[in-house]
């Protein structure tokens, strides 16, 4: 668990002393007494590792202090500290970061290939958890040989793990589109808020368990796989006619029932069963046309 330390800003008194004891092999200088060597000389070793208790904690930052092995405490609050230099310090950002992540292919609920990715705006709350219940990435130095622990990199490339599985989970969840237009439905297209906060739940319940928490997450790309996009473009364009070949129907069935209703109150005409639907059929063809009719005129009686 986490254990927030709260220590004085006592970093530049230390700073003064370990000067001191640095420079104080300097005095044998002015007093070069032989019984005044070893004392000088070891007060001179003491302020060169005084230095290594120094340390400096920036806003939205903090640092988790580790003492052979044992976690020791956390310092979030910025200032100037000197602390035991033989404790190990670890760099933790609280700051809120963004993660984009790559675009994936999955297949949708229906089986579609689909190309989606995400953005996920996450911070840092429990560093405990951050930096000790995660993998440690190791990786050797070129130069010196000498083995480091990459922490800030071990829960980076958790959330981007983490992240890129919850959203293969949601898309499997849901399909691309609403095929049948079903207003129910909810998709991976016209979910929006429904989808987001989906995503939200799906990463929180993941990473919960290492101390981050999720701000906000949103999908940022969304396309059919290109072997069916094709395809699904036909779709789409057929469903778009068939939507507006609907529209236009009910607006010419609304207007030929209109004529048909005035010509008889206002008595113009008297028409018959068969001239009835004569006139329907012609008016739903002219209303109905894709292009611009050409009229026959009829010289015989109605």
């Amino acid at each position: 668990m986490e254990k927030n330390l709260k220590l004085k800003n006592n970093g530049f008194l230390n700073l003064f002393v370990a000067f001191v004891f640095l420079l104080s092999p300097l005095f044998l200088i002015a007093f070069p007494f032989p019984w005044l060597i070893a004392e000088l000389v070891t007060l001179g070793v003491i302020g060169f590792f005084w230095f290594f208790g120094l340390m400096i904690v920036n806003p939205n930052q903090s640092k988790v202090l580790v003492f052979f092995g044992k976690y020791r405490g956390t310092i979030k609050e910025n200032g100037f500290y000197w602390v035991n230099p033989f404790y190990g310090k670890k760099k933790v950002s609280l700051r809120i970061r963004n993660l984009e992540s790559d675009v994936i292919k999955v297949n949708d609920e229906q089986g579609n290939p689909i190309l989606i990715s995400a953005v996920v705006v996450w911070k840092v709350i429990d560093t405990y958890k951050a930096v000790f219940d995660i993998e440690t990435i190791e990786e050797y130095d070129a130069k010196t040989g000498v083995k480091k622990q990459k922490s800030e990199e071990s829960y980076q490339a958790f959330v981007k793990i983490q992240a890129e599985a919850a959203l293969r989970k949601i898309a499997h969840s849901y399909p691309y589109d609403d095929i049948d237009n079903d207003k129910t439905t909810i998709s991976l297209r016209s979910g929006g808020d429904e989808i987001n906060q989906a995503l939200v739940n799906e990463l929180k319940d993941r990473l919960a368990l290492v101390g981050i928490e999720i701000h906000e997450a949103r999908i940022s790309n969304l396309a059919y796989a290109p072997e069916i996009a094709a395809a699904m473009l036909q779709r789409q364009q057929a469903q778009a006619v068939i939507a507006a070949r609907k529209t236009i129907v009910e607006g010419a069935v609304g207007m030929v029932d209109m004529a048909l209703t005035q010509l008889s109150d206002q008595k113009i005409v008297e028409l018959t069963d068969d001239k009835k639907a004569s006139m329907v059929s012609n008016l739903l063809v002219v209303l109905c046309s894709d292009h611009a009719t050409s009229p026959v005129i009829e010289t015989g009686n109605l």
